[in-house]
């Protein structure tokens, strides 16, 4: 349950508790509804390889513990998927030619705009980082990695 947050844990609560209907667990099929209302995309294959996971005892019924370690493998994939989108997006706004990188000097901008008040020698220190091999470019693995840190 570390990996959610208050509000996150509250939701699945409320959606637990609704389909529980009283007892103290609910069902994989019920599992299945609850992802499908919240919006979260999964296979069936999927979602049966992870409860499996989660329900040691194959008891096939998941408790609200069990149901938010679910939740947040589902939630927290989905969350990397949408950064993983909007990098992508955002490093071909500035690949205008398509050619797979982005010039160190362009990059520099970019960090600037980020975050004005950074120096013309901070700058410099982040490309060096960023540049090992020196080539004056960034491709896309390496800005994924400034990016996520």
């Amino acid at each position: 349950m570390a990996d959610l947050d208050k509000e996150q844990i509250a939701i699945l609560k409320k959606a637990f508790d609704t389909f529980a209907q009283g007892k103290d667990y609910i069902t994989p099929d019920m599992v299945a509804s609850i992802f499908r209302m919240m919006g979260t995309a999964f296979t069936t294959e999927t979602l049966k390889e992870t409860i499996s996971e989660i329900d040691v005892d194959g008891s096939g019924q998941i408790e609200f513990e069990e149901f938010t370690i679910l939740a947040a493998k589902f939630i927290i994939e989905e969350d990397d998927e949408d950064v993983q989108k909007e990098l992508k997006e955002a490093f071909r706004l500035y690949d205008k030619d398509g050619a797979g990188y982005i010039s160190t000097s362009v990059l520099k901008q970019i960090l600037h705009e980020i975050d004005d008040t950074l120096s013309e020698t901070d700058l410099n220190g982040i490309i060096e980082e960023i540049d090992e091999d020196g080539s004056g470019t960034v491709d896309f693995d390496e800005f994924i990695e400034m990016m996520t840190g």
